[in-house]
């Protein structure tokens, strides 16, 4: 992952372990998901409840690998969102529209 924009410069990282609250983020949706998985396979029947299992323990271990990074985009831009840099720390980072 880049350390900055490319675009405007700004500073993904603020401090170390800034992107601790992505694996919230990872975990929360694989949770979600795997229990939907879950139980829409186990009440449908479409396949046995040991194999439905299976299937949702292989999801599990793979999701959140392929989730990693767009889970750390969503939580560097709800950050942004909720607690943004104010302007004076931002350097020469152009403001991306008008506010």
């Amino acid at each position: 992952m880049h350390p900055e924009c490319l675009e405007c410069g700004l500073k993904y990282e603020r401090e170390p372990g800034y992107f601790l609250g992505s694996i919230y983020v990872n975990y929360g949706l694989t949770a979600l998901l795997v229990t939907i998985l879950y139980f829409t396979l186990f009440f449908t029947g479409w396949v046995e409840p040991q194999t439905a299992l299976w299937l949702v323990a292989g999801f599990a271990a793979v999701f959140p690998v392929w989730f990693f990074r767009y889970a750390r985009s969503i939580w560097l831009g709800f950050d942004h969102y909720w607690d943004p840099l104010p302007v004076e720390s931002r350097g020469d980072v152009k403001e991306p529209y008008p506010r």
